[in-house]
Formats: C-alpha cells, sequence, structure tokens
C-alpha cells in the first residue's frame, strides 16, 4: 500500500509518500507546495488555486493508494485558522477527487504514534521519522510532517486490520 501524507498550510503544505508491506515501511518521496502569491500578502484564491494544481501533480506522479491529513489546531488568531482550514480543504479535496479514502489525525495522535509521547517538538518528530525511514533526505519540516502523518496512517490501518482478522476468527 502507498500513503500520501499531508501537512496542510497555506504558504507550505508538506507532503510525503511511503510504501508499506507487511510492517515494513520505506520512502517513496517526499516535500513542500509553496503557494504563489498573487498582490501585496496573497490573493487567498490564488494561493489555493496553486496548492490544489502542485498537489494534483504530487498524486498523479506518485500513484498513492490512501491519504492522510493532519486537523488543523485552533489558534487565537480566527483568521489564521479560517485560512488554514480553506488549505485544509485542499489537502482532502485532491485525494478525493482520485477516489482515495482519507484518513484525518490529530497533530498529538501523529506525534504519539511516531514519537511516543503526543506532545513531542517538531525536532524530535523529524528525529523519529528519520529512524523510520533510514536515509531519507525530508526537503523541510512539513515534508517530515507529512511523512510523520503517513506513517500515523500506516500504523493506524495496520492495527485496524488485525483487529478485524482477529474478530473474523473469534466468530468463526
Amino acid at each position: 500500500m502507498r500513503v500520501l501524507g499531508i501537512d496542510p498550510g497555506l504558504r507550505n503544505l508538506g507532503w510525503g509518500v511511503i510504501e508499506v508491506a507487511g510492517a515494513r515501511i520505506t520512502h517513496v518521496a517526499n516535500g513542500i507546495c509553496h503557494s504563489v502569491a498573487g498582490e501585496g500578502e496573497g490573493d487567498l484564491a490564488l494561493r489555493l488555486v496553486s496548492l490544489y494544481e502542485q498537489l494534483t501533480v504530487v498524486v498523479k506522479t506518485y500513484a498513492p493508494d490512501a491519504a492522510a491529513v493532519e486537523h488543523t489546531f485552533v489558534n487565537k488568531d480566527a483568521v489564521a485558522t479560517l485560512k488554514l482550514g480553506q488549505a485544509r480543504g485542499i489537502a482532502l479535496l485532491v485525494p478525493a477527487q482520485f477516489g482515495l479514502t482519507v484518513g484525518e489525525y490529530a497533530p498529538n495522535a501523529v506525534k504519539k504514534t511516531v514519537v511516543g509521547v503526543g506532545h513531542a517538538a517538531k525536532v524530535q518528530v523529524d528525529h523519529m521519522v528519520r529512524i523510520h525511514l533510514p536515509g531519507v533526505k525530508i526537503a523541510g519540516p512539513d515534508a517530515a510532517d507529512a511523512l510523520a502523518v503517513a506513517i500515523c496512517h500506516a500504523h493506524h490501518v495496520q492495527s485496524s486490520s488485525r483487529l478485524q482478522d482477529a474478530v473474523r476468527r473469534a466468530s468463526a
């Protein structure tokens, strides 16, 4: 199974693709989609179109079987949170347009899965992603977070499938 992890952001949308075969997880690719600004601070619609087009290329290029997106955390700046939510909409829309199932995970769940601690620092997440994917060259913090989201999804899918198998065996 090939998993696309996405760390939504309006300026920088991180993405990471991993291959999962049983308990083995390998790195395929990672990067960051940078939104193209318009006039001044940038036209929001143009930024969203830019992210949409770049993420579409990623999905076409790497042909994932599933996708996972990190939930948006709410901060004190309501306008910034709303804009981030719109970028998150792009992160959900693009994989869905390709017929992919999209898992959604809270930042603490991702950190707990990858690092073992729900309130881990970005540096710890980056370090543990490198442990899970030896030799990986990470494009930046947003790409590291996206790879962590993909790893989290892979672990949750594996756990879910083991549970379903156990339930099937028990009811047979």
